[in-house]
This record gives structure tokens, C-alpha cells and sequence, in this order.
């Protein structure tokens, strides 16, 4: 069967994907919540992005690709920062990272937290203020520890009985007193995907408190009196709508500072409440803006903190993929179009799992379209896929595209900026793509391609 008879046929007699995808009246257009802001179908039909056509950028820099709106980008910043103008606002190394964003998220004023030694080393090699860092993880190893104390990290996130009395010696060593948060697992159920719900008890990260380890974490740290308690650290989990769960997390973690404040009359003046605020990859998901967001959890930790008699303390959050995500989409081309048995067709590019491995592991939820041209075409139900030799290698798992889609096309995949480069791969021994920054009218690559040369560089034969 041909693509465009495939098509007919799931006009005529539906589709079998997820019950809210219907055919969309218009298989050019273009969701808003979906897209980077600069992003607009020009008259030719192709995509354009800060004002160059993405025919260009796939000619210049090959596919796939991915493409960052730098306007987009520095405006979540900027909105971020405006509307928690009374907080400390975390940009999330983990969801991307490399000096040009570094560089970016210090011009715009924001913090900036880390979860590794490598993440600490871009930061640091971009120039990135050291008191501006927060430092995550839950097995930092000694040398990490002893980097982000002479760096002068401003907070590290402490985890465990281990890294406390690691970071103890080193600081007794070196003659400092480091300032620290503990994480602590409030025992919060976020609306979200197993593996990105962090709050619950039966999880690696932080201290229970439940079970007592975060109030023993605490009065440990004010007793040996090595490290500075600034404050405690929660983090329910990543791509969340509800702030439900931040009321619960902050009424625990606000309980537990008054804990602290009766058993060592010691008032902390920080709170970090974390984040991971949801972005829209499908038609479905809805996320609040930064000022109603702002607007809520101040109240949140007001109400809390006056029902427990304490000062309001310096709040942090963390918006995580909420700022880089929407901001950036991956641009592929089109390598084979394959109809299976009228169910659907599968439209194969020449990426995969290796540049978004999230459909697998979360089975996470994609939008794409078309990026070189219009069509007039009737709309098929297809599924996105990649070159790699799994079944499982998903791009997209439902979507309408024109029927017409044909080997050759760019296909534009949008909200890719978080946790997509970050967690690429070189699984069959695919090269990792290029990040390309684009405003105003121009390109610059942030990220080189790898080659083949880059895998063959570590394999010593």
C-alpha cells in the first residue's frame, strides 16, 4: 500500500493510536505551547527559526541536529527570574550542558546546579561564579567533594551519612566551613513517571524523613559544627503540573525546620523546594506559566512557615527542563517510509534512540511535523523511528503527518532540550549530533558533531 492510499485509509476508518489523537484539521500547523518562540512556517512551507530557514541549518550543518532558539532560551530565563524575583533560581545542568548555556544562564542571572564532577568542570571552565553553584548527587566521590570545596562551590546538596563525614574531613583539612543542604525524601508521590519521582521513601536519593535520618542528618551537622547548615533541600520529582505535591513537601520540610529550631534553637535561612515544572510535548500537556507557578508556592511556604512560627527562609527552586526543554527542537531527515499493514506507517530518520533515548526509557511523548515544505496531503497515522538496530528505538510513538512524507523530507521533532544531548549515546556506534544556537538571522554551533574519528580516539586496538 502507498503512503498516501495508507492515509485514506486511516482517514476513512480511524486510527488505532491514543484515544485524544485525532487527525488535525490542518497538518501544517503549528501548536504554540510545542514550539520554540521564533519558530514560524515561512511562505516557502519550511520552518525557520530566529529567522533562518531549517533547510539551511540541515544544508550547513547536516542532520540530525539539534537546534537551539537563543532568544527563546534567554526569555524563559528572563521569566524565571522575574517572577521568583524574591528567590534563588536554579538552572539544571543535567537537563543540557556545555559553556555557551553556561555562559548564557550566568548572563541572565540565574544559579546554576550540578550533579557530577563533569558538570562541575563546564561550569567552572565557563567562568560560571562558584558561589552561584549548587552541587547535587547522591555517591559524590571525595575528589569531587574536594574540587567543589576549593572551587568554592556556594551549596552542596548533601545526601548521605557518607558524604557528611567526607566533606567534614576535607573541610577540617583545608581549614574551611562549607555550606550545605540536606536533601530530604519527604515521602511525596509526584504525578509522574516512576523513574523521575525522587520524593518517595523507596528511592535513592536524601535522607527519610519518616524514618528520622534527615532530623539526625541535621542535628549531626549543627553538633560537629565543621560544615555550615544552610538549609534543607526537597525535590519531589521532574515533568510535574500539579503543585499539590509542593504544598505536602514544603508543610514536611517546614515541620522539620521547626523540628531543628526546638531541639538546637537554630532557625535555618534557606529552603530549597526543587522543582522540575513540566513543559508541553503533546497537545495534552497544559503547564503553568513562571508567575502563577511563583505565585503559588510563595504562598505555599508562607502559609507553612507562619503556622510553624518561623521566618520565612531564602527559597530556591529548581525549574529544570521548564527553562532549556521548549527551547530547542531536533531537526532530522526523513531516510525510509514504510506501511504496515494499514495500521500505520513508520517513518524512519536518520537519529533514533541514541539522540533521545526518553521514548524508551519513559515512554515518554513526542510531537513532530514536516520542516521543509507544506503539503496539502491527507494526514496518516505514523509512528517516528530511528536507525538503530532496536525495536524499541521510538522517536515518536503516535503522530499525524502528511501522506505525501517521503525519504528526504526534514522532520522537526520540538521540546528535545532537556535530558535529550545530555543523555545521548554512541550506541551503534553512531556519533552524537551537533548543537546549533541560532538568533537573529544566524547559526553558531555550540556543540561540535562527533565524528568517527571521536569513537575510534578511545579504543586503543
Amino acid at each position: 500500500m502507498r503512503a498516501h492510499e495508507a492515509g485514506a485509509l486511516h482517514a476513512d476508518l480511524g486510527h488505532r493510536g491514543p484515544s485524544w489523537l485525532r487527525p488535525p484539521e490542518d497538518v501544517n500547523a503549528l501548536l504554540p505551547q510545542l514550539w520554540p518562540r521564533t519558530v514560524t512556517r515561512a511562505d516557502s512551507g519550511a520552518l525557520t527559526v530566529g529567522g533562518v530557514d531549517v533547510r539551511e541549518i540541515a544544508r550547513q550543518h547536516g542532520t540530525p541536529v539539534y537546534v537551539l532558539d537563543e532568544a527563546d532560551f534567554r526569555a524563559r530565563c528572563r521569566e524565571f527570574a522575574a517572577a521568583f524575583s524574591d528567590c534563588d533560581v536554579y538552572y539544571a545542568g543535567k537537563a543540557f550542558i556545555c559553556k555557551a548555556i553556561v555562559r548564557i544562564v550566568a548572563e541572565e542571572g540565574l544559579f546554576l546546579d550540578v550533579c557530577s564532577g563533569g558538570e562541575l568542570a563546564v561550569a567552572l571552565a565557563a567562568g560560571f561564579p562558584p558561589e552561584r553553584l549548587g552541587f547535587h548527587g547522591n555517591n559524590k566521590s571525595v575528589a569531587e567533594l574536594t574540587r567543589a570545596v576549593e572551587a568554592g562551590v556556594g551549596r552542596i546538596i548533601v545526601d548521605s551519612f557518607d558524604e557528611i563525614e567526607r566533606l567534614t574531613a576535607i573541610a577540617r583539612e583545608r581549614g574551611v566551613r562549607p555550606s550545605v543542604l540536606i536533601r530530604v525524601t519527604v515521602g511525596v508521590e509526584a504525578h509522574t513517571h516512576e523513574f523521575i519521582a525522587t520524593a518517595h521513601e523507596d528511592q535513592k536519593f536524601g535522607f527519610s524523613l519518616a524514618g528520622g535520618a534527615a532530623l539526625a542528618a541535621a542535628l549531626k551537622i549543627i553538633d560537629e559544627d565543621a560544615l555550615e547548615l544552610r538549609g534543607l533541600h526537597s525535590h519531589i520529582g521532574s515533568q510535574i503540573f500539579d503543585t499539590g505535591g509542593f504544598e505536602v513537601s514544603a508543610r514536611r520540610v517546614v515541620e522539620l525546620q521547626a523540628r531543628i529550631r526546638d531541639a538546637r534553637g537554630v532557625e535555618l535561612p534557606e529552603l530549597d523546594l526543587g522543582g522540575g515544572f513540566g513543559i508541553a510535548y503533546t497537545s495534552q500537556d497544559d503547564p503553568a506559566e513562571p508567575g502563577d507557578l511563583a505565585k503559588r508556592l510563595r504562598k505555599i511556604v508562607e502559609d507553612e512557615c507562619n503556622l510553624a512560627g518561623l521566618a520565612v527562609p531564602q527559597v530556591s527552586i529548581e525549574p529544570g527542563r521548564a527553562i532549556v526543554g521548549p527551547a530547542m527542537f531536533t531537526l532530522y531527515e526523513v531516510g525510509t517510509v514504510k506501511d504496515v499493514d494499514g495500521i500505520r506507517s513508520y517513518v524512519s530518520v536518520d537519529g533514533g534512540m541514541s539522540d533521545n533515548i526518553r521514548t524508551a526509557l519513559y515512554d515518554a511523548s513526542y510531537s513532530a511535523t514536516v520542516a521543509n515544505r507544506a503539503s496539502n496531503a491527507t494526514p496518516m497515522l505514523a509512528r517516528v523511528v530511528g536507525k538503530h538496530c532496536e525495536a524499541g528505538d521510538i522517536v515518536v510513538k503516535d503522530e499525524f503527518l502528511p501522506a505525501d512524507v517521503r525519504p528526504g523530507d526534514l522532520l522537526a521533532v520540538p521540546g528535545t532540550g532537556a535530558y535529550c544531548r545530555s543523555m545521548a549515546s554512541n550506541y551503534n556506534h553512531v556519533p552524537r549530533p551537533s548543537v546549533v544556537a541560532v538568533t537573529e538571522g544566524a547559526t553558531r554551533v555550540i556543540v561540535r558533531r562527533e565524528t568517527e574519528d571521536d569513537l575510534l580516539a578511545l579504543d586503543m586496538g
